[in-house]
């Protein structure tokens, strides 16, 4: 079937993505090879993800997520920000919202041109870890943010070769079958990080990961050395807060606070 779809090319912190209102569930999902030819830099649009708005019984309205390699995943913080914007400015949803992502139930609120994200409860806590690349010992936390994520402390965030270490954290035996994201922090002050992130998925280092942010986030106030609210400041030199409440069990009231930005519309032909 030949169709014409309409999108909006958006960004949280350098993180891009081609955005899709299909709530009529047209959208040629399944087809991966086409996914992947529209996320190309050169040949397609270019992004680091694909998002459609979807009708939900549940909430507002649902969320999916595809990765440049066509694959779905279950949650991206920073696109969510941006699709939470565009639903409110299509009047799908008010501020604040819920909507349903695959890690859960996702809460939005509009704060000017930043968006606050209620995000899902973080599970699966590893700390204290230790894995081995090419002879080196890392330490390393862990979390699952909505996705699951690797924290590993350095002293300095850009000496990191994170192409060839956060590949092979990525593809880690520790982590199989699914893998893992792999993020590299510094510690910049008693409540700052910097954050460094190779993505799953992207399979390269992107300039923001607002799950991998989320993570650096909680696992830094986690282990005591920094405290909520954290500013956190990706490679594309954005700063993005992340705050919560730590418990025994690891930590509530998630939120992440960052930019979506509009950078144009189009039209994407399919058939």
């Amino acid at each position: 079937m030949s169709m014409t779809i309409p999108f909006w090319k958006m960004h949280g912190a350098s993180n891009d993505f081609i955005v899709v209102d299909d709530r009529a569930r047209l959208f040629p999902e399944q087809d991966a090879a086409w996914l992947r030819a529209i996320m190309a830099r050169r040949t397609g649009v270019g992004s680091e993800g694909v998002l459609l708005i979807q009708p939900s019984e549940r909430a507002d309205f649902r969320m999916r997520f595809f990765n440049p390699d066509g694959g779905e995943v279950d949650m991206c913080g920073n696109g969510a920000r941006c699709i939470a914007r565009l639903a409110f400015e299509l009047g799908v949803a008010p501020s604040p919202m819920r909507f349903e992502t695959g890690a859960g139930l996702v809460r939005a609120e509009m704060l000017g041109d930043q968006v606050r994200l209620g995000m899902t409860v973080p599970r699966d806590w590893r700390l204290g870890g230790e894995l081995a690349v090419d002879g080196v010992v890392y330490a390393y936390d862990f979390v699952n943010s909505g996705v699951p994520h690797v924290v590993v402390t350095v002293d300095d965030v850009r000496a990191i070769d994170v192409a060839r270490v956060g590949a092979a954290i990525r593809y880690h035996a520790d982590f199989a079958p699914k893998g893992t994201n792999a993020n590299f922090i510094q510690i910049m002050g008693p409540d700052a990080i910097a954050v460094r992130t190779y993505e799953r998925g992207v399979e390269a280092e992107t300039l923001a990961c607002g799950t991998g942010i989320v993570a650096a986030g909680l696992l830094a106030g986690k282990s005591g050395r920094v405290a909520p609210p954290v500013r956190v400041t990706p490679a594309s030199g954005d700063v993005l807060i992340v705050d919560y409440r730590l418990t025994p069990e690891g930590a509530e009231d998630v939120t992440l606070t960052g930019p979506a930005v509009h950078v144009f519309r189009g039209e994407l032909r399919y058939g």
